[in-house]
């Protein structure tokens, strides 16, 4: 399955975008400096019953756009 495929499972079980999700862990009080992929995952898992692989596809997302922090502390 490619990566694309993954975020478009997401839509089409949640109807939410990273962009969505992200907004959403926002109004949540997730996003800080201090968030983690566990963190964020639970919460996918959780809230929105993402499985493993869905949930740290979205992780993925969040990193590569600079909405977490990365390994040197950075976000963008």
């Amino acid at each position: 399955m490619s990566f694309q495929a993954y975020l478009d499972n997401i839509k089409a079980k949640t109807g939410k975008t990273p962009e969505d999700f992200h907004a959403l862990a926002e109004k949540a009080g997730l996003m800080g400096p201090d968030l983690k992929a566990t963190g964020l995952t639970s919460w996918l898992k959780s809230e929105f019953g993402l499985g493993h692989g869905h949930a740290m596809a979205i992780w993925a997302v969040f990193k590569d756009r600079g909405w977490v922090a990365s390994k040197t502390g950075k976000t963008g």
